[in-house]
């Protein structure tokens, strides 16, 4: 494990983006995911402003490896009850609104020279199996605007949508059946949803997955999730980290930590997270 695989979503270390691309320089990461610059959601921004922010990061000798978009953070039908999430300041809007927004991010990939777009699998209905056909038509549909734009659309498992867990991403993932379309793993979002990240996590989903997020968390006495610095919780991450070597994984690893130490910033605890990256990849 080496760092030239290793980069972080921006606005975990600062809402300021220049201030986050000049801490991620310093701390010899390689490249960065966008999600939200400045304060705008990536996904708002017009042409001049996606040029903008790649010759920042190209300046800090970075480049960016994924757009982090909210895209299919929507309801499969607003008539019926489902759970929400975090959309980073975009708008709740119907499927098609998200299809439309498609074309758009692609844009923008294409623009800041990256590959990657991460997606989700619309908000949790209370029984995801029985929807899960529509699921996968949707996100068939999406593969083969992908497929003619040449990008990768990842599906991260997000416990407040259908593709929640592994093993429910994993099936989407196999059901869309398109190079196009992989699994994005995040260990820490298994984790804090309650189920074992690995080895049973991972195991639904290794041979279908593209990039991996990295986050640590776990249940409390209270019963509530927390998000904690790497090897801090329920995931065994040196462990898995043999794994995913074993198992031949050569792709890039981003540090998406959602845990601010109290009375500390952002950036403390990215870099409490960093540090304990690589005390663990020391031993691996």
């Amino acid at each position: 494990m080496t760092l030239d695989r290793l980069g972080i979503l921006t606005d975990e270390v600062s809402a300021n983006f220049d201030e986050a691309l000049d801490w991620v320089a310093a701390q010899g990461l390689k490249h960065v995911e966008v999600r939200v610059v400045d304060g705008k959601n990536v996904v708002t921004l017009n042409d001049e402003q996606v040029g903008n922010v790649l010759r920042r990061v190209k300046s800090r000798g970075l480049f960016v490896s994924a757009i982090a978009s909210p895209l299919f953070k929507c309801a499969l039908d607003p008539a019926r009850p489902v759970a929400s999430g975090d959309r980073f300041g975009q708008q709740e809007e119907d499927v098609e609104a998200h299809f439309a927004k498609l074309e758009r991010v692609i844009a923008i990939a294409q623009l800041l020279e990256a590959r990657r777009i991460r997606i989700f699998s619309f908000w949790r209905e209370s029984d995801p199996g029985r929807y899960h056909d529509d699921i996968v038509r949707h996100l068939k549909r999406a593969a083969d605007v992908a497929t003619r734009a040449g990008v990768l659309l990842l599906v991260e498992n997000e416990p407040s949508c259908n593709g929640g867990f592994a093993g429910e991403v994993a099936q989407i993932v196999r059901g869309v059946d398109s190079s196009a379309v992989k699994a994005l793993w995040d260990p820490g979002n298994e984790a804090y949803g309650g189920r074992e990240a690995f080895p049973a996590g991972y195991g639904h989903l290794k041979d279908v997955l593209a990039h991996v997020h990295l986050k640590d968390a776990y249940i409390g006495h209270d019963g509530k999730p927390r998000c904690v610095p790497l090897g801090s919780g329920s995931v065994p991450w040196i462990a898995h980290f043999r794994a995913l070597a074993a198992d031949g994984y050569d792709g890039l690893f981003t540090i998406e930590t959602h845990f601010i130490p109290d009375d500390g910033t952002q950036r403390t605890g990215s870099r409490m997270t960093l540090d304990a990256i690589r005390a663990l990849w020391s031993e691996v």
